[in-house]
């Protein structure tokens, strides 16, 4: 099929590999976007964290903890300066707020009530006011039975507000200010690494088996007897686990113990066994493209490969 410049620059934006390396690998691939990426990683010109998009959208990311119970939203608007405008931020704060009572979920959120209105609402008034388009993205709410459901917010501009959101949720009969203080420390590594899951179990089986699958076609083509291959293949999924899932990510805050060690050393504090029962990570405008006016010059420089 025909390559299109479009095709050209998405594969480009997701994987960070070069013009010509993304056009070859959309030919090999008949167009095919996630053949294309693979191909590339194959091939050892780009890398699986390039694959979740660029972040582009404006707004802000709002958190709210209540003890046991805490909520994260997304409020998108065009443009970074509004996100500093009161009124908007006062709007991501109630919204947040209103989230605690919901299920989490985006349509909850937007149906909820917020000061005798919709939450919905109050976006569309807020558009006609601050004069922007804007909107509710995704919103989520985690709860423990036992124990607390800790925040951090990176890149903050006010109480609460601002462009990474995490909370990690611990269930614990311990003493709670113990819990806060490790359970922000792991949301502080959360906003750093981005892992993709809590636990190994926690982790997509498709993604899983896809990575065992790059890996093993990318050591067949060093040539490398099925044996050394198997032993190489068990090796990098061992590392990817170790890169990737939570528990077993080594712990930014002493560099030294994994995250899962680091909650059994603070067991002693708070007095009581500790059990991760999962994280949230909200980072603005993650996944969302917003177009660029560099790319003709770029194009036009392909055309002629």
């Amino acid at each position: 099929m025909a390559i299109s410049a479009s095709m050209v620059k998405e594969l480009r934006d997701k994987t960070g590999a070069g013009m010509m390396d993304c056009k070859n690998a959309l030919n090999e691939n008949d167009g095919d976007i996630e053949a294309a990426i693979d191909w590339l990683r194959k091939k050892g010109i780009a890398k699986a964290d390039k694959k979740s998009g660029r972040t582009a959208a404006e707004g802000l990311v709002a958190v709210v903890s209540e003890g046991s119970k805490a909520a994260v939203v997304e409020v998108n608007a065009e443009t970074d300066f509004v996100s500093r405008n009161d009124d908007f931020q006062a709007l991501a704060s109630g919204i947040a707020k209103v989230a605690l009572g919901t299920d989490g979920s985006a349509d909850a959120v937007n149906a909820a009530d917020m000061g005798g209105k919709s939450v919905a609402d109050n976006v569309t008034e807020a558009i006609a006011t601050i004069g922007e388009n804007m909107g509710l993205r995704r919103a989520a709410v985690m709860q423990v039975n036992n124990g607390v459901v800790a925040s951090y917010m990176h890149n903050s501009i006010a109480d609460g507000l601002g462009k990474i959101g995490v909370l990690v949720a611990l269930e614990s009969e311990g003493d709670a200010a113990a819990l806060n203080a490790i359970g922000r420390q792991v949301a502080m590594h959360v906003a750093a690494t981005n892992p993709l899951a809590a636990t190994k179990e926690d982790m997509d089986a498709d993604v899983v088996e896809r990575e065992k699958k790059i890996f093993s076609e990318s050591a067949r083509e060093s040539g490398k007897p099925e044996n050394i291959i198997e032993k190489m293949v068990e090796g990098r999924i061992r590392k990817f686990f170790e890169e990737n899932v939570l528990l077993s990510q080594t712990f930014v805050i002493d560099g030294e113990n994994s995250v899962e060690q680091a909650l059994k050393n603070a067991e002693k504090d708070a007095g009581a066994a500790i059990a991760l029962k999962g994280f949230v990570r909200f980072q603005l405008g993650d996944g969302i493209e917003k177009e660029e006016d560099d790319f003709a010059a770029e194009v036009a420089a392909m055309s002629k490969g």
